[in-house]
């Protein structure tokens, strides 16, 4: 008929644009696994031919594993990146805990908390970063949360748990460096010893004889505590003294608090005290009491500088020092009799 057209093949403008958007597509070249990689590839082969080509090269270098492709320059990358986030992160938390010493208005409990938090802060921002800069898509790890999860309740619980408590320990203030607390070791002995440092995991606490104890940071949040410098590093101690049932009480007391006043440790308020707590086998047994107020020092050596003294003072002063004796009852028999004659038969015979 007049006036139709022939249809052709020219494409209509309506279906132009798909047809063209599929064309792309099929032309779009393959992608790499790691954008960062990508990226660097583009910057760096447009610049220098010769740096492009060695590019290339690793990049060809590729190990695929169904849709996935990995090269040797995609390690390489991952590698740099991971280990500048590193870095990055190390130098940051190490300034952040030299800019908190600065700040003179912060107790130590503060500090350690401030630097604590800033870290956790800096490392989790690194981990981000890192994930950014690798253009690791977080949607392609939903498939992993739930293991992701369980793995973090099970197997990481006691971790969280001790971070979590270290920071509550610090918050509340219960237990801070420079305490010093009761700890007992695998024995069951109990000592004491100063806290050191309060880390992720564990309580550091250093006794007199240099002994290291990590204690769990949950350990010490959950369980009773002995903390001598909690709210006062006032610390009563006792000094256990017998003397004999024939010295004068009167003067063995004076004696007593004499020694302890002799020891410089030993605060004049309040002022020492003697007890007489039992009558003993042997003596008549007294405790001294006395008090410190420098526990991180050690409590063994002030005990034994008051008994030190003390001895001289009941030499000087004629008050002995009793030592256990006993009085032996022989109960008479034939063969007893009979062994007694023996040997005063013998003794005659030798003289």
């Amino acid at each position: 008929m007049q006036g139709e057209t022939t249809p052709t093949d020219t494409p209509s403008p309506e279906a132009s644009p798909v047809e063209q958007a599929w064309s792309l597509a099929e032309a779009a070249p393959e992608e790499t696994q790691v954008a960062a990689a990508e990226g660097i590839k583009e910057a760096v082969s447009g610049k220098n031919e010769t740096v492009g080509s060695m590019v290339e090269t690793l990049d060809s270098m590729a190990v695929g594993m169904g849709d996935m492709r990995v090269s040797l320059f995609d390690v390489l990358v991952v590698s740099v990146v991971v280990l500048g986030v590193l870095a990055f992160a190390w130098f940051l938390s190490k300034l952040a805990r030299r800019i908190v010493r600065r700040f003179t208005k912060l107790d130590e409990t503060q500090q350690l908390l401030t630097e604590k938090i800033l870290t956790i802060i800096i490392w989790a921002g690194a981990f981000f970063l890192g994930i950014d800069l690798l253009g690791i898509d977080l949607t392609a790890l939903a498939v992993f949360s739930g293991a992701f999860g369980l793995a973090i309740g099970f197997g990481l619980q006691k971790t969280f748990g001790n971070l979590i408590a270290g920071i509550i320990l610090l918050m509340d203030k219960s237990i801070k460096p420079g305490d010093v607390i009761a700890v007992a070791d695998l024995a069951g002995n109990e000592t004491f010893g100063q806290i050191r440092k309060i880390g992720v995991r564990a309580v550091s606490v250093t006794t007199r004889d240099q002994r290291e104890y990590l204690i769990p940071n949950e350990n010490l949040m959950i369980n009773q505590v002995e903390n001598w410098s909690y709210s006062s590093k006032n610390v009563r101690m006792q000094v256990p003294v017998g003397v004999s049932y024939e010295a004068d009480m009167k003067v063995a007391e004076e004696l007593m608090l004499e020694a302890a006043r002799s020891c410089d440790r030993i605060l004049k308020a309040p002022p020492p005290t003697v007890w007489m707590s039992e009558y003993g086998d042997n003596s008549v047994n007294f405790v001294i009491h006395c008090w410190i107020q420098d526990p991180e020092d050690g409590v063994g050596n002030v005990r034994s500088a008051v008994l030190k003294k003390l001895w001289w003072l009941f030499k000087e002063n004629g008050v002995e020092i009793p030592f256990p004796q006993r009085d032996i009852h022989i109960r008479s028999s034939d063969q007893l009799d009979r062994w007694f004659e023996a040997m005063a038969t013998e003794k005659v015979t030798k003289e």
